[in-house]
């Protein structure tokens, strides 16, 4: 690397939208100045857990896991992940309550995920959980338990569904309990911000200002050169054909994605106070944007 250039490391997910939304950066379809980007594609309950440590200059964050990481990551004002009336969902084999769920075993992809707060806040209670990796969550469901680990055999009544398995899940004969993302909608008249990009704060304001900045080029230069920037993002989506991924990402890549705008900011308020008022939150954290 030349002594001129500052590395700036990227942490996302491997899945469509995250890779649709960072499509230019990865390509070098961008003149980034003495910026150099980095990217690893790693589960979102991952990169939660390794922001405490700061490993990533920008990375894609839950934003439940934010608000254990605001003293140390800054939100970035594009990149949102919103459900617009749509977001994680609870599945099961057969239906069941709330109250039933409230007795039974729930797969979920990790516990700093918004799934999992917004599981937490639907439930209106704890409720029994075993952690699954996200890309196995429907086969514990359909198979009625934990397939391999530590956990091997151990029940499941219900499973807790992000990224793509949200549109693929009634082909292993699943069915919805609850859309998350419409409850919420219900409840407080908002999207539900499910992930947002963070910028480390100790970059400095100049550098952060530019991380953001190239960002935001990226999201728009996949919206602007769409079918190459989804061609790219097939290869990140499990079970998903050219349509489903180009509608998977327009539910996650959209306006909202290119600036939260001031009702996406107001969303993630809401989100960060109902958290903290259902017990599920340490304490009421106000979000910080970028400039």
């Amino acid at each position: 690397m030349n002594t001129s250039e500052q590395l700036i490391r990227v942490g996302h997910s491997p899945d469509p939208d995250d890779a649709f939304m960072f499509y230019a950066l990865a390509k070098d379809c961008l003149e980034t100045e003495n910026l150099r980007f980095t990217h690893q594609l790693v589960d979102i309950e991952t990169l939660n857990h390794q922001a405490f440590d700061g490993f990533y200059e920008l990375t894609a964050l839950s934003l439940h896991a934010y608000a254990f990481l605001h003293e140390k990551y800054v939100l970035a004002s594009c990149g949102a992940s919103m459900g617009d009336g749509y977001g994680p969902m609870l599945v099961a084999r057969e239906p069941l309550s709330r109250e039933t769920l409230r007795k039974k075993t729930i797969a979920v992809p990790g516990t700093l995920t918004t799934a999992f707060l917004a599981c937490g806040m639907y439930l209106e209670s704890p409720f029994e959980y075993v952690l699954v990796p996200f890309d196995k969550i429907l086969d514990v469901v359909e198979a009625g338990k934990v397939l391999e680990g530590e956990n091997a055999g151990r029940e499941v009544a219900a499973g807790l569904i992000i990224h793509e398995g949200q549109l693929t899940y009634q082909r292993q004969g699943l069915q919805l309990l609850v859309d998350t993302g419409a409850w919420w909608l219900e409840k407080t008249g908002y999207p539900l911000p499910l992930g947002a990009n963070g910028i480390r704060k100790d970059l400095g304001a100049e550098t952060i200002q530019k991380v953001q900045k190239y960002l935001k080029q990226s999201i728009q230069f996949g919206l602007q050169h769409r079918d190459e920037a989804i061609a790219y993002a097939l290869q990140f989506g499990r079970g998903l054909d050219l349509r489903l991924a180009d509608q998977f990402v327009g539910m996650y890549v959209n306006d909202w994605t290119v600036d939260f705008g001031e009702r996406g900011r107001e969303a993630v308020r809401l989100l960060l106070r109902y958290g903290f008022e259902a017990g599920m939150l340490p304490e009421l954290v106000v979000p910080e944007f970028a400039q």
